[in-house]
Parts: structure tokens; sequence; C-alpha cells
């Protein structure tokens, strides 16, 4: 896949950016409140965005509602998305020395690829992170501009999910969610899911 190419599954172009950053306020969200968390991929998808997580215990429904409040209030403080370029030694000893082995396996497969959540090589031998609220994680982007453009957001469900998609790796926790521009646009997606839902019941 070229660098400038999306999936298929990325969703419409004018919400990827919003959806890609809702994607790492969560995962900063899930660091401040599991600070041994371990991240895997976490790319936008069709209809919103996932993250995989290697987490210390089980997360409950109870837990989405306190990421969600957790990431409102990285929303509120307006963080700007920083980019900036690493080399592979000095990212290796960035993430190592944080523990986020999936990153340094990542980091160590990329060989110039791009990978399942946007994060690719960019330079030879140098990748890409972005920052926010002191949060970093492997990513090439597109980003908006702060975390306060991020629209109106919901965390949906959690689901296991293999490492690699290789059952033979660990399971790992995955948070869906959604984001849109406007309040009116989220209700309705949830509308459509509660109506699908009752569909499945009848």
């Amino acid at each position: 896949m070229a660098k400038t190419e999306r999936k298929a599954d990325h969703g419409h172009e004018a919400l990827y950016a919003l959806r890609h950053s809702t994607a790492h306020v969560m995962a900063g969200a899930v660091l401040e409140l599991f600070p041994g968390a371990k991240f895997g991929f976490g790319p936008p998808v069709q209809d919103g965005f996932y993250y995989d997580f290697d987490l210390p215990r089980p997360l409950t429904p109870d837990d989405l509602a306190m990421i969600e409040e957790k990431m409102r209030e990285v929303v509120k403080r307006d963080t700007p998305f920083v980019h900036r370029d690493m080399s592979v030694p000095e990212a290796l000893k960035f993430f190592g020395d944080r523990k986020q082995d999936y990153k340094v396996e990542q980091i160590q497969k990329l060989g110039g690829a791009d990978t399942e959540d946007g994060a690719g090589a960019g330079d030879a031998g140098r990748v890409s992170t972005y920052q926010h609220n002191g949060f970093v994680d492997l990513c090439k982007g597109p980003h908006v501009e702060k975390t306060g453009k991020i629209g109106p957001f919901k965390l949906l469900s959690i689901a296991g999910a293999y490492w690699r998609g290789n059952e033979n790796n660990k399971q790992l926790t995955r948070i869906y969610g959604t984001a849109f521009y406007s309040q009116a646009d989220l209700d309705a997606y949830l509308e459509r899911l509660e109506e699908a839902r009752r569909r499945e019941e009848d």
C-alpha cells in the first residue's frame, strides 16, 4: 500500500483524521488510567475506530465510561498533535524504555512498510510519531490540529483480538468507538445501531 493510500475500510476521507485523532486520545486516556497498558494497533475503520491494548485486567462497561470521561478532559485541554520523526535506534530506545513491546516489534518490522494503524517508516531508517498531551505513538497521520477539534464521540464495545490477527499470539483487548463532526450525526448513527440490535432480537 502506498503511503498516501488508505485502506478501503478506513471510511470517508473527511472523517479519517478526526477518527484517527480520537483513537490516539483514547489510547492516551487508557495509559493514564492503566499505567501498565501496552499498545497494539489503533486505526480508523469504516464507521469509527478501534485500538488494541494489553491490559492488566479485563475491562467492563463502567471502564468505558471512565475512559470517555478522561478523553473529554484531554479534548477540553485543546492540546496540539505534534509530529516528529525518530531514527530507528532512537525509537527502539524510546518505546523500549516505556516497555511498549508491541511498538518495539513494529519498529523492528517496519523496514519502510506501512502499518495497520497508519504508522510507517518515512525516510530510510526513520519512523514517524505523533504526540499529544504527553502520549507518543507510532503514526504517520493525518490528525486534526488540536484535541479541541475532535467532535462528539462514543466508545461502543469491548472485544478480544489476537495480536496481528494470529491466534498463536496473545489475545489483546480491543475497544471500538466512533466519532463525528456533529452530535446530530453521532445520535443518528447510534440510533441505527440500536435499530439493528432490536431487529436481531425480534
